[in-house]
């Protein structure tokens, strides 16, 4: 039996020495490698003002602080997204208001939310979910509105729409190094503002609303603050990981293309499930997992079928387990009625499968071989 698991981090053995080097010299943060990575990532995403931050969730809550989101505000997210997308929103004493998704590619249904715009509404929260982009072309109407757009980029690094990638849709962009995603930098995030000035003020939030008046040297002792800003900084041993994985990104991409085609061909040729895919050639996903979803079956079926995966030996995820209006904090909260169907059937009838660097096309044909296998049994 072969054990593949969901997610894997393969991580270039040249950074060991790097980061014994980064040891030595004491050197934790502040330094070249975070320079580095910042400046690789912005030249490879082709955005205008990039920094790193701790992890993606934090990249979120720093905009919503630099934009004073307070209580009685409120900003539109999908129903379908990881709840630190919401969370972001929450702490600082905004409303996140849900929107169903779209069922082949889980973005947040845009027509759905025009709906949702209220003298109240400050902005929207788009999430190009499993690395599919939104529909972009839709994106005006909000702007038009005087809505700020935040794209929750975690599971989508170097996805693009006509030649451009996305974070460079929106007024501002937060990515996710988590171990599981894209690239990793065992925890870390990156964020992106179009506008200078913006920019930098979020730079000073990022650490501790610090300034340097004018006339005086850039020295420790010289600081002062005029914002309550946070610690929101990444260390040099996880820029130093994100340097060498943005390194191999194109061999990362090309790998996580190749797999979903190869299991896009496989499995198309099962009835009893549909999977996720973008026929718009105007947008081209870098693809983060395989959704799966179950025709005409319950939560149970999916749950059993997840386990007798494991069996196999193979690590399926879900993503997400409950639409977040049906997560008990916010469903209590706010007395949340509405449906969310499509949301439901992806957070109850799906399931997603593992396409990352780690795969050989071997493990590929074992992952379809066993799940037909188990799509076939008799009850």
């Amino acid at each position: 039996m072969k054990n593949i698991p969901f997610g894997k981090p393969v991580i270039n053995p040249n950074v060991v020495p790097k980061i014994k080097k980064i040891l030595n010299s004491g050197k934790l943060v502040h330094g070249v490698y975070q320079k580095n990575f910042e400046e690789m990532f912005k030249k490879q995403n082709k955005s205008p003002y990039v920094t790193t931050v701790t992890n993606c969730t934090s990249g979120m809550l720093l905009y919503y602080i630099f934009k004073k989101l307070k209580k009685g505000d409120e900003v539109i997210v999908p129903a379908t997204t990881h709840v630190a997308t919401a969370h972001a929103i929450e702490a600082t004493g905004a409303k996140p208001v849900f929107v169903d998704v779209n069922i082949e590619n889980g973005s947040i249904n845009l027509e759905e939310a025009k709906k949702k715009i209220n003298s109240k509404t400050k902005g929207i929260v788009i999430v190009h979910y499993l690395g599919f982009p939104v529909n972009i072309e839709k994106l005006s109407y909000f702007r038009k509105k005087g809505l700020f757009i935040v794209e929750d980029c975690a599971l989508a690094i170097g996805s693009s729409y006509n030649n451009v990638n996305v974070g460079n849709f929106g007024d501002f962009a937060s990515f996710s190094f988590y171990p599981v995603k894209h690239i990793t930098t065992g925890e870390g995030g990156m964020i992106i503002s179009k506008n200078k000035k913006d920019f930098l003020k979020i730079l000073s939030l990022k650490s501790f609303g610090y300034f340097h008046k004018k006339g005086l040297k850039k020295e420790r002792y010289n600081y002062d603050v005029k914002d309550c800003g946070l610690n929101f900084r990444l260390n040099e041993i996880s820029c130093c990981i994100g340097e060498s994985q943005l390194k191999d990104f194109p061999k990362i991409k090309k790998i996580r293309h190749r797999n979903f085609n190869l299991m896009k061909k496989k499995f198309s040729n099962i009835p009893e499930i549909t999977f996720m895919d973008e026929k718009n050639k105007k947008y081209n996903p870098n693809y983060y997992a395989f959704s799966v979803i179950l025709n005409n079956k319950d939560k149970d079926y999916r749950n059993n079928f997840i386990q007798k995966l494991k069996n196999e030996g193979i690590g399926a995820s879900v993503y997400y387990p409950k639409p977040i209006p049906e997560m008990d904090y916010y469903k209590k909260k706010y007395d949340i009625k509405e449906k969310f169907n499509n949301s439901k059937i992806i957070s109850y009838n799906s399931f997603v499968l593992p396409i990352g660097q780690h795969i050989s096309k071997n493990d590929i044909e074992y992952i379809y071989q066993k799940f037909k296998k188990i799509i076939h049994e008799k009850k």
